[in-house]
Formats: structure tokens, sequence, C-alpha cells
């Protein structure tokens, strides 16, 4: 009887909480989620049990950078090794860098802001992180988790960069756009990444405001996001994530707002966005890197969102080589004058490859949008158009995408679907996809097979 009942109990604890090396068990819960597709329950921490670690209790000084960020860093250290929450009190604080580690929840309480040095050198040495779809060894995002497991950020406190050196990076000079011609032709090449290092006095690619690299089991609510370097929210190889209640105000250059990277199983709801490009953008990385990692991002649900400006509602690609699947967009809000170009976005062009199947988007509410409802186009660019040579040209399948019961007051086309003559997007269905006014045609269409169109 004993030799069955001592792997019976291993069983049961390995289902129903996660140990790291060194630390104690820290329980976690499931999100499960409907969908018009398989989709599994996601797994996050719970640390309403967990002991806290205020930050002063570690000599967290306001306006002293360095004693702030080393008490922050050695709170992590202690809260990870039985699972705790690191809590950020009333106050201004100023740091640099933050990396979390495995059972730690980063807690800001209400009125806490934690403000991050604009100084690059605070964000060395250079971790292994990505830009634009390519790894690499780049600046630290001022808050990094890299293969951590329960990890977390929550409170309704604010997170703030200050941005007056990132503002000035925002310009893309030609040593800028030189280093992305570099950085392109290493990942070709398919050199090491650990030999990527692009930390430079002229290369200026600025870090994610937030990543978690490699991560399960992540949480982030309630808290608030001012501005942002670079990508704002940035969920990167990761597994079981739930972004929820928070409210971004970004509106630098590339200011996506999150950008769920090759990431699976992953809910974004009842946040805010008001950004300088996408609100949200689902990639799966960048040509020759993606292939290697053979990474879709797959199992994601955005709904109940509010846009106050922004690029697209929701974007996939155009780093995409990954492939894209499984995709619910559900009672979403678009507020009128919030700028937009497309409700829904797919974007991809002849080096990426890859493939997206099986999205949707329903109940959707807009205002005036300067382009149209759903854009799907298979030439997009941008500057590398003339900055790299196609050194593989692999096109991308789209199928499969369905809109139901979306709606805007102003457009210039309900859709526009631009498709590659050697391989046609293949079946849209539109049902009650409406617009008060349209100044152009209801439909743009160039190698598109199996359009539907229901009232």
């Amino acid at each position: 009887m004993k030799k069955c009942l001592i792997p019976l109990l291993i069983c049961f604890l390995s289902l129903s909480c996660h140990r790291t090396p060194g630390s104690s068990i820290l329980k976690t819960t499931q999100v499960k989620v409907t969908a018009p597709f398989s989709m599994p329950a996601i797994t996050i921490p719970d640390f309403s049990n967990a002991p806290k670690f205020l930050i002063t209790d570690y000599g967290a000084v306001p306006n002293d950078k360095v004693k702030t960020g080393k008490a922050i860093s050695d709170a992590i250290n202690k809260a990870t090794v039985s699972g705790g929450i690191v809590v950020i009190p009333k106050g201004e604080w100023l740091t640099g860098k933050v990396h979390l580690k495995s059972n730690v929840n980063l807690h800001l309480e209400q009125g806490a802001v934690l403000s991050f040095s604009e100084d690059p050198n605070d964000y060395l040495p250079a971790v292994h992180t990505t830009w634009e779809g390519m790894e690499c060894y780049n600046y630290s995002p001022l808050v990094y988790a890299y293969n951590c497991t329960n990890v977390a950020i929550t409170g309704k406190g604010e997170l703030k960069a200050n941005m007056e050196t990132w503002q000035k990076w925002f310009a893309r000079p030609t040593a800028h756009m030189n280093s992305l011609k570099y950085l392109y032709d290493l990942a070709a090449k398919d050199i090491p990444v650990e030999e990527r290092q692009m930390v430079n006095d002229s290369a200026h690619l600025r870090p994610q405001f937030i990543q978690f690299n490699r991560c399960q089991n992540v949480l982030m609510e309630d808290v608030s996001i001012r501005n942002s370097p670079f990508w704002t929210v940035h969920p990167y190889l990761s597994k079981n994530v739930v972004i929820r209640k928070i409210n971004i105000y970004a509106h630098g250059h590339n200011n996506d707002g999150v950008d769920p990277e090759m990431s699976e199983n992953v809910l974004i709801e009842d946040c805010i966005f008001d950004q300088g490009d996408d609100a949200i953008s689902i990639k799966s990385g960048r040509d020759h890197d993606a292939w290697r990692l053979h990474t879709p991002a797959k199992n994601i649900i955005i709904r109940n969102c509010l846009v106050k400006n922004g690029h697209q509602l929701v974007a996939l690609g155009s780093e995409l080589s990954g492939g894209i699947e499984n995709v619910l967009i559900d009672n979403c809000r678009v507020v009128d004058g919030a700028k937009l170009n497309h409700l829904l976005f797919i974007k991809t062009n002849e080096r990426r490859g890859g493939f997206v199947k099986n999205i949707y988007m329903q109940n959707v509410e807009s205002g005036k949008i300067d382009l149209g409802i759903l854009g799907i186009e298979t030439d997009v660019l941008y500057q590398w158009k003339d900055l790299m040579p196609t050194y593989k040209r692999v096109l991308t399948p789209i199928q499969d995408i369905y809109l139901t019961n979306v709606h805007a007051t102003d457009v210039t086309f309900i859709s526009r679907i631009l498709g590659e003559k050697e391989l046609p997007i293949n079946n849209v269905l539109l049902k009650k996809v409406t617009a008060d006014k349209v100044s152009d045609k209801d439909n743009i269409h160039d190698n598109l097979k199996n359009f539907k169109k229901e009232l």
C-alpha cells in the first residue's frame, strides 16, 4: 500500500503546483476561456497567501536610483526563495533595470510610481532579447524576466519610463539603419545569438519596456504604464499569460501596447490602450530566426478592451514567420477620433513564410477609421524594401478569417484584401460587418478565394 500512495502523492503535487529548484511551493490557479477553437485553461500564479517584501525594508530611498535599484533587486532575491510579493509603496521611486525571478510578484501600491532612468548605461550589461523579431544581445528591457515560472506585475500603481534619451533615439539615422542591416545579415546567416552584440555608440536599438522572455505562468493586472522606449509589453516565447485591467499610454515611435510573440495560451482583457502604434500586435519572429525557433503564436484571446489611439486595434505581423493561429478578438471598442488605420490588419511579405489561420473578430464597435475594418496585405516591407535584399522567398498562406458583428461609423473601405497570385488568400467570411459611411468601395480584393459576405 505504501508503495502506491507515494507515487500518487507525487503526481498530485506535480499537477497542482510548480516547484523551482531551491524554492517552496507557490500556488497556481487556472483561467478557463471559451473560444471557437480548442483553448486550454491558462495557468497563472496565485500570490494571495505569499509573504510581502517591502522595498523600504531593503534600503529604498526616494530619488536615489542606486539605493532603490539595489533594494528592489535584494527584495526579489529574497522573494524568489519561497515565493513572495515585492512591494513598491506609495511615492515615486527612481530606478534602473528591474530583473524579475521565478515566484515573484512585483506589486505597485496605489499611488506608487516606479520611474525608470533614461540613462542607457543603466540597462547594461546586454541581455538575450530581440529587435523586431530578430534575436540579439541588446540593452536590457526596463523590466525583464528571463526563463521565469510564476511571475507577476500587479497593483494600482504606475510604471513610468523617462524619455529624455529614448525619444532622441526615435530617429533612424544612417548608423542605426546600418546596424539593422548588420543584425539582419547575422540572423540570415544563422550566426549564434551570443555573437550578435548590438550595443554600441550608434546602433540605438531601444529596449522594450517590459519583456517576459521564455517564461511560463505570467500575470499582469491593474497597473498603469506611461511611455515606453519601444514595444511596451512583450511576452516572447512564453506560455500561459494573462494581461488584464492594465492601462497603457505610450505615444512614441514603435510604441505598440502588447506584442505577444511566439507565445501561446494568452488572454488580454479589460485593458485600455492609448498608443503611438498598434494597440495589440501579434507576432512570431522574423524570417530565418523564426524558422529556426519554429514556434507559432497561438491560442490568443483579446476581449473587452478599449482603444483610444493607435494604428490598429489588432495587427498580425509583419513578423509572423513562425506562424499565427487561433486568435479571438471579442467585445472591444475603439473611440471616435482614435486615428486607427484598421481594426484588424494582417501584414506579411515575400520573405516571411509562416502562416495565418483561424482568426476571429466579433462584437467590435468603432468610430471613424482612416482606412478600413479589415486589411490583409502581402507586400508590406516598410524600410526593409530597399534596405536588404530578399535572401529567401517564402510566401505566407493566409486562410480562415472570420469577422462577425463588427461596425464602424466612417471608413474608406470595409475590407481590402491583397493576396499573392501564386498563393491567394483563402476563406474569408464577413457577417454583419458594416459601416455608416464608406468613401471608396466596400470590398477591394485581389487574389482571394472563397469570400463570403452575409448581412
